[in-house]
């Protein structure tokens, strides 16, 4: 079952086994997307030239470990990029959004039988 959260830009939740998947892609589309869209219309090369930079430094980031100057470069960076084409990463629920993602979270929250118990009882 998967749980549809109104608001200005709705989000799906989904049950896992562990918890919960939240289905983000229409924020992204919406607001990341487009303004990259936007970004490499303006000035594609430049796009390019800084997203192959950032490839060059979250491969120095994974070799020089979490106290790299890449790593504190990349995330640096990468907390700008957010702010640049997203905004603040906050995705507003309102009234029935709230009531709806409680719900479902009540719902996904509760205990429920292990597949493999489940099995082990029916025989």
């Amino acid at each position: 079952m998967t749980y549809q959260i109104d608001g200005p830009i709705p989000v799906a939740v989904t049950p896992t086994e562990s918890g919960a998947d939240i289905n983000i892609e229409r924020w992204l589309t919406r607001a990341l997307f487009t303004a990259l869209f936007e970004a490499a219309d303006n000035d594609p090369h430049g796009l390019g030239e800084e997203f192959a930079d950032m490839h060059r430094l979250a491969v120095a980031a994974q070799h020089g470990g979490a106290d790299s100057h890449a790593r504190h470069e990349f995330d640096t960076r990468m907390e700008r990029y957010l702010r640049e084409f997203v905004g603040e990463p906050v995705i507003e629920l309102y009234g029935d959004g709230v009531r709806q993602m409680r719900d479902a979270f009540t719902e996904i929250a509760a205990p429920r039988p292990v597949p493999g118990q489940q099995d082990r009882r029916a025989s």
